[in-house]
């Protein structure tokens, strides 16, 4: 289940034009290590040392790299074969290159992409909105359900449709459109300078009735309820201290209602059924 190399490459993805500057942007940025630091609380729970897991959307490897280094077997996956490349040497420079995988892996084809990997695991991870690149969520939803053995965790985070900062901020610039962007299904976002990608916002509440067939919600919190989305990382930088309370305080409330509802991302861990 090692590889040292990226499989079937594809023609060029959006995100492999900014792939380059992801991590300056937004992994190693404060709030970034902030935002992702909610989230590896979780994947500490719900995986193992030795246990094998699926990584959908993987970027530049932060999470598979982290994962891996707490002994965890990793197939980081994404449609961009350059965050695959990233991947790869940030998961050797560490030294686990040997527990971590990388495929090309288009989440619109996913069922055919891992009937391809041909593997089971104990558990899948998607960090910070792979899975709202998703139209035909119930198919996503039912392959997870394939792959995923009974009592493995899913643990997934993706941008809602209600993030006050984002209306708020927008609002006061006079930006209608963006600021009621995430209400509107299927809407294209822009990547980079140039590329475009479509995006469904799903509800914590939708996300969890359409998961409910096959898994069971042992969690649902927000990410970022009163931090700024990642795109006004400058704030945070320019006032660490101010946001630092905040960052405090996003942590105490993120799972109480209704909080977990109106922010820039959510978490659900979930369970497969038996």
């Amino acid at each position: 289940m090692v590889s040292s190399s990226v499989t079937q490459q594809r023609p060029s993805h959006p995100f492999d034009v900014v792939a380059a500057e992801y991590d300056a942007v937004f992994t190693g940025r404060l709030l970034g290590r902030w935002l992702r630091a909610m989230v590896w609380q979780r994947l500490a729970g719900a995986f193992e040392p030795d246990q094998y897991v699926l990584e959908l959307g993987c970027g530049t490897g932060e999470d598979a790299t982290w994962l891996a280094g707490r002994g965890v077997f990793v197939t980081a996956t994404d449609a961009s074969a350059a965050m695959l490349e990233l991947t790869r040497a940030k998961a050797d420079a560490a030294g686990v290159g040997e527990r971590v995988t990388v495929a090309q892996l288009n989440l619109e084809e996913l069922r055919a992409g891992v009937a391809a990997l041909n593997e089971r695991y104990d558990g899948v991870v998607s960090n910070f909105g792979p899975v709202n690149c998703v139209e035909n969520r119930q198919e996503l939803v039912s392959t997870l359900s394939g792959i995923v053995r009974p009592g493995g965790r899913v643990v997934v985070v993706v941008m809602g449709p209600l993030c006050p900062w984002e209306i708020v901020w927008h609002l006061g610039h006079r930006e209608l459109r963006t600021a009621i962007r995430r209400l509107r299904s299927g809407a294209e976002a822009r990547v980079g300078e140039g590329g475009m990608v479509r995006v469904w916002y799903p509800s914590i509440l939708r996300l969890q009735s359409e998961f409910a067939p096959h898994f069971k919600v042992l969690e649902s919190a927000g990410i970022g309820l009163l931090l700024p989305p990642s795109a006004m990382a400058g704030l945070v930088d320019r006032a660490p201290r101010f946001f630092g309370v905040l960052a405090r305080l996003d942590r105490r409330f993120a799972g109480s209602l209704p909080w977990r509802l109106l922010n820039d991302h959510y978490v659900l861990v979930l369970e497969r059924l038996s």
